[in-house]
């Protein structure tokens, strides 16, 4: 799909916060290589045409930082005590929302194929729990984390990510906020057409996918 029919729309930008204009933000993406057109194979199982590749934002520090406050003064409404993030994706992210709400950011990372807490991270009860990540497509490993999170004792009190490119509202049962809504078209791998042109599939992110 060529680049300019891709639909880009702010859910959630305020300048003031972040201290750059919204065309400013989506040029970061472009200019950083992180707006990746081709066939891709998502982390849900899912192909598209469209990919965002946010680790290419966050391999600058600056950038980094930037968008951890940007969702952080989103969030801090919640009164978050703990920030949790899935790995590999939301490690970066996560961080620096903990550290512009100053408080406390674990990662949650896969062991037997399932989300868990390890390296002695521990979640004490009455924890207020913000889950974040960089891009949600399905919501699946948004979910998969909340779950860690309660099994570990955390009150759970929302969601954030750098970009929604799901097409619509996530149905989960906390506020969820993120800066940038992205319109990408997301297939059945039976009902790619991508796959029906004979169009070779990569898989661009950190881990395999569901099938």
């Amino acid at each position: 799909m060529p680049r300019g029919s891709w639909a880009f729309t702010f859910l959630v930008f305020r300048s003031t916060v972040v201290g750059v204009t919204r065309d400013q933000l989506l040029d970061l993406y472009r200019r950083s290589g992180a707006l990746l057109d081709g066939h891709f194979r998502l982390t849900s199982g899912l192909h598209s045409s469209g990919y965002l590749q946010c680790a290419l934002v966050l391999q600058y520090p600056q950038h980094a930082e930037t968008l951890g406050r940007a969702l952080a003064d989103l969030s801090r409404g919640l009164n978050p005590t703990v920030v949790l993030s899935p790995a590999l994706g939301g490690v970066v992210i996560g961080q620096e929302v903990g550290r512009a709400l100053g408080v406390r950011a674990m990662f949650a990372e896969r062991q037997d194929g399932a989300l868990a807490l390890r390296r002695g991270f521990t979640v004490a009860p009455g924890d207020r729990i913000l889950v974040v990540e960089d891009v949600l497509t399905t919501g699946g490993s948004t979910r998969e984390t909340m779950q860690v999170a309660r099994a570990a004792g955390g009150h759970v009190v929302g969601a954030a990510a750098i970009v929604n490119r799901s097409g619509t509202v996530p149905q989960f049962d906390v506020p969820f906020v993120a800066l940038l809504e992205v319109a990408l078209p997301t297939y059945e791998p039976a009902d790619c057409p991508l796959c029906a042109k004979g169009l070779p599939v990569v898989k661009p992110g950190s881990r395999q996918v569901t099938v």
